[in-house]
């Protein structure tokens, strides 16, 4: 095995769940989905084990909160993890959509204007 393949030669799919469940409920599922979405779950190994080694630089809080935020958008992936943390978006809640009710114009066709 290559030598940069054999520091994850230990890694396993349980260990890396394990370590993020004993981080959050949120960890566990962005790793869950990670692992998951991948043809072979050992194609998400580096994207996991970044993921969770930002808990020594940021926090566990931090990333549980990031976790949560990538969750939230559809984020699966350490650059997007990495990004939320570095912007501090973990620590905003997204803004809310602000959708009204429809414009009624007379310029406006409307649905059935196309059938």
């Amino acid at each position: 095995m290559p030598s940069s393949h054999q520091r994850y030669a230990d890694w396993t799919p349980e260990r890396i769940k394990r370590q993020a469940g004993e981080t959050g409920p949120k960890t566990s599922a962005l790793i869950e989905i990670i692992l998951r979405e991948r043809t072979h779950p050992e194609q998400g190994f580096r994207a996991s084990i970044g993921i969770l080694r930002h808990a020594k630089t940021f926090g566990r809080e931090r990333l549980e909160a990031a976790c949560d935020r990538a969750l939230e958008i559809g984020a699966r992936s350490y650059t997007s993890v990495t990004s939320i943390l570095k912007s501090n978006l973990d620590r905003k809640r997204p803004a809310s959509a602000t959708d009204g009710p429809t414009i009624t114009h007379t310029n406006i066709r409307g649905p059935g204007y196309f059938h």
